[in-house]
């Protein structure tokens, strides 16, 4: 029996997270290793269905080279690289892998967050710089501080459950809660002046949009405790860099751990190089062997269920792919 529907997978993809569309014979998966292989671009002319992860941008132009595409999948969270609209407009489900990289993303968070409040990044580099400034790098502890989320989804719940087991007290800035989160978190639902005024540490956990682009401004920075820490593993832009840089140089903040920048590659000319107490990770967040496997593996299901069954409910687009078919 021939395969019904051929699939593109680029930008390294798990091999081992695409079985479910592998053993199944109704799918052939042709994987590339990126999407600058000229094979890519002529096997994509006749895919049903396309996965990538962060490095290949799909935008009208890459669409219109796929007349018989149904289906883009991102094996990750975001669709920063996805032209969301221009893939509605052609009927084409879009799909991401919101549960895949949780662990992997909040465990990171923690990393970041210890490495700060320790310094641990800035002990390491001045030890192999032959230098022993135990006095000058004293840290603090975390049991007994506040942890302010913003943004109690997947990620940030994760955040708050193991910051909990360190002793800390967690507040929450979420205006998007569903009601039975809303019960689940009541005593410790805050307001975002609330809990920028309050927290000794914040972190981030928000997409990037009209609303949270430079939600953390100098404005907030200057309104937050004097020592406090800032986090951001979830999207580029939510902070200010450059205010961010400035905060830290002038010791209002004691430290911050960044893992996502408003341009990536980081520019050379960042201000955040150079800036005390700050580790810097290259969007390391879902870079686990364990996640990628988990995002590749959801993505796939996702795209089975969509292709096979005709099953896009799960699609970021659903709502405009029904009322493009005259469904809604």
């Amino acid at each position: 029996m021939s395969a019904t529907f051929r699939i593109v997978a680029t930008d390294r993809v798990s091999k081992q997270g695409l079985a479910p569309l592998r053993e199944d014979e109704r799918f052939s998966v042709i994987r590339f290793e990126d999407s600058s292989d000229p094979r890519f671009a002529q096997e994509l002319e006749k895919a049903a269905g396309l996965i990538v992860r962060s490095a290949t941008r799909v935008d009208a132009a890459i669409l219109d080279r796929a007349p018989g595409l149904r289906v883009v999948g991102r094996a990750g969270v975001g669709v920063d690289n996805i032209d969301v609209a221009a893939a509605s407009e052609r009927g084409v489900a879009v799909m991401n892998a919101p549960g895949g990289n949780t662990i992997s993303a909040a465990e990171l968070t923690m990393a970041l967050l210890l490495s700060v409040a320790r310094r641990v990044a800035e002990a390491d580099r001045t030890m192999r710089e032959g230098k022993w400034e135990r006095s000058r790098l004293q840290g603090v502890e975390l049991r007994g501080k506040t942890l302010g989320v913003i943004g109690a989804g997947r990620i940030g719940w994760e955040v708050a459950e193991r910051c909990r087991a360190f002793g800390m007290d967690v507040i929450v800035y979420d205006p998007y809660l569903p009601a039975h989160r809303v019960e689940d978190l009541r005593p410790h639902l805050v307001t975002l002046d609330q809990l920028i005024a309050s927290a000794d540490v914040v972190s981030l956990h928000v997409p990037l949009n009209a609303e949270t682009k430079g939600l953390i401004d100098a404005d907030a920075l200057s309104r937050m405790k004097k020592g406090a820490f800032v986090l951001n593993a979830s999207r580029g832009g939510v902070v200010d860099e450059r205010a961010l840089a400035q905060a830290l140089s002038d010791g209002r903040i004691a430290g911050a751990g960044l893992d996502v920048y408003e341009t990536e590659p980081l520019p050379p000319d960042s201000p955040l190089l150079t800036a005390p107490n700050l580790v810097l990770t290259p969007h390391l967040g879902a870079s686990t062997k364990e996640a990628q496997v988990q995002v590749a593996l959801e993505v796939a299901r996702n795209i089975r269920a969509a292709l096979a069954l005709g099953d896009v409910s799960l699609a970021i687009n659903a709502a405009e792919i029904a009322r493009a078919a005259g469904l809604s």
